[in-house]
This record gives structure tokens, C-alpha cells and sequence, in this order.
């Protein structure tokens, strides 16, 4: 596997450290004691596995397909509730930021920046993102080639920030299906930095239940199995302890109960693709 940088999240570095890294939680932040729950477990799970944890959840889903869709407590209450669980736990946060107004308050709390699959091309919300110098991790559009984010990792290393990451959750294929493109994590890792496989969006089918997302929730652990093949260096995952009762994006959320056996697969596949000494030619 070729060299990637080593980005900060918070205490800790991620990248080029030959290890695998998660960033897990569920989609949204629902009740706050349940989504610390959730948190402790993936923790405990994480820290069993001997990996580097990022708590995920977002204070507000902009981009539901419908208005009546639960967009979760918005920026100060979801800032505050996140806060509260960096602090409890004791890991680095992640969530998503819409709009340039929300990034000054959101990167006093969170430790990376996520830039939604849709907003990957706004150059404005890219570019303020990267001034904060926090870790910035961006998901590769349904609409875009891998190739093509070579653009938008320099629509923020040229404002002085190298803290990135480039995360992969599926390509546009016809009405409401995704499609994951393994050759897509060596060409992203080829720009010189840490490449994430999001496994449960990427069974995500949107739009596939009318007014929300639909997904196919028994093809995670084979594509998240893939990816570890394919080079990633981390792994993006939403997790729920019941997805039946989840607010939102149920359909394509993990059992928290089934996390642990495909991380444990993942972390073994990862470590003989990396320490592999074959090479691949034309």
C-alpha cells in the first residue's frame, strides 16, 4: 500500500500508522442517553480491537429528501449534546457542517469536519472548513468520478490545511442504487491521503421509500470485507442498537450487536493486505 499522510483528530493521528481507524455512532443524535450508549459500547468495542474511535452523529440531516423527514435538534442543542459526549467518553467527535455560518460554531466542538456527499464541490464551505485547521473529512459525491477529488483535496490543502481525509459511500447507478467501485480506494489514496470506506451508506438507496431512504442492510459486512481488501485506511459506519426504532436511516444502519465481528474481519483482511509484499502491474 502506498504512503498516505498522518492526519490529527483531536490527541490522536490517524493515516499512515498501519492501522485501521472508526468513525461509528447513529445517524443522527437522537435521545442523548441513548446515543451515549451507543457511544460506550462502540468504544468499548473499538478499544477490545485495538482501534482508533471517532464518535459520529449529525445535529442536523439538511439534505432528507422530504420536509417532513426528522432533521435531528439542530446546531446549538446537537453542539451541546456532542460536546457532552466528547467529554464522557473521552474520544474525538465528528459531524457534518451545511453551510459556512455553521463552521465557526461547530469547530469549537467537533474534532473533524465532515462536508456532506453533495456539498463536496462547494468551493466557499470547502475552503472556510480548511481555515479552522481542524480535520476535515469529505464524502466523495454520488455524482463524482474518484479522480476527480484530487480537485477538491486541493480546494483546501492550497489554504494551508493537510488535515484531510476523502471518504467513499457509493456511486449513482440508475433509480435509487448505489454502486461501490473498489479501484476507486487505491486512486483516491494516491493523492497522499487517508481514504475511508463508508459502509452503511453505501447500501443506502435513496429516495428508495418514497419520502425517505430505503437500504439493504445485508450487504454491509460484504462490502465493508471488501474494502479492507481494497486499501482503506478507515471505516465510516452508522450504528444502531435497534435500527427498526431509528429516526432516520434505519434500513441501512448496522446492529450494534454485529459490529464487532465485521470490524474484526475488517482489521484482519486490512493488516495482510497491508504487510502484503506482492505488487500488482499493468
Amino acid at each position: 500500500m502506498e504512503q498516505v499522510k498522518q492526519v490529527k483528530i483531536g490527541n490522536t493521528t490517524v493515516g499512515n500508522n498501519g492501522k485501521l481507524f472508526v468513525m461509528a455512532g447513529p445517524c443522527v443524535i437522537e435521545d442523548s442517553d441513548r446515543i451515549l450508549k451507543i457511544g460506550q459500547e462502540m468504544k468499548r468495542i473499538c478499544e477490545k480491537l485495538g482501534v482508533t474511535y471517532i464518535f459520529k452523529a449529525s445535529y442536523d440531516k439538511a439534505n432528507r429528501s422530504s420536509y417532513q423527514s426528522f432533521r435531528g435538534p439542530g446546531l446549538r442543542d446537537g453542539l451541546r449534546i456532542l460536546k457532552e459526549i466528547k467529554q464522557k467518553l473521552g474520544v474525538p467527535v465528528i459531524s457534518d457542517v451545511h453551510s459556512i455560518e455553521q463552521i465557526g460554531p461547530a469547530a469549537e466542538v467537533l474534532d473533524v469536519l465532515q462536508i456532506p456527499a453533495f456539498l463536496c464541490r462547494q468551493t466557499d464551505l470547502l475552503e472556510e472548513a480548511a481555515r479552522t485547521g481542524k480535520c476535515i473529512n469529505v464524502k466523495k459525491g454520488q455524482f463524482m468520478a474518484p479522480a476527480d477529488m484530487k480537485n477538491v483535496l486541493e480546494k483546501m490543502s492550497h489554504v494551508g490545511n493537510e488535515n484531510l481525509i476523502l471518504t467513499e459511500r457509493g456511486f449513482s447507478l440508475g433509480y435509487h442504487n448505489l454502486v461501490v467501485d473498489m479501484r476507486g480506494f487505491p486512486i483516491m489514496r494516491s493523492f497522499g491521503y487517508p481514504v475511508v470506506f463508508d459502509a452503511t451508506h453505501s447500501v443506502q438507496l435513496p429516495g428508495g421509500a418514497g419520502t425517505k431512504s430505503s437500504g439493504q442492510r445485508q450487504y454491509i459486512g460484504t462490502l465493508a470485507r471488501a474494502a479492507a481488501g481494497a486499501g482503506i485506511d478507515g471505516v465510516f459506519m452508522e450504528v444502531h442498537d435497534n435500527p427498526a426504532e431509528a429516526l432516520c436511516d434505519g434500513p441501512n444502519m448496522l446492529y450494534l450487536s454485529q459490529v464487532e465481528d465485521v470490524l474484526r474481519d475488517m482489521i484482519a483482511i486490512h493488516d495482510i493486505t497491508l504487510h502484503s509484499v506482492s505488487t500488482e502491474k499493468e
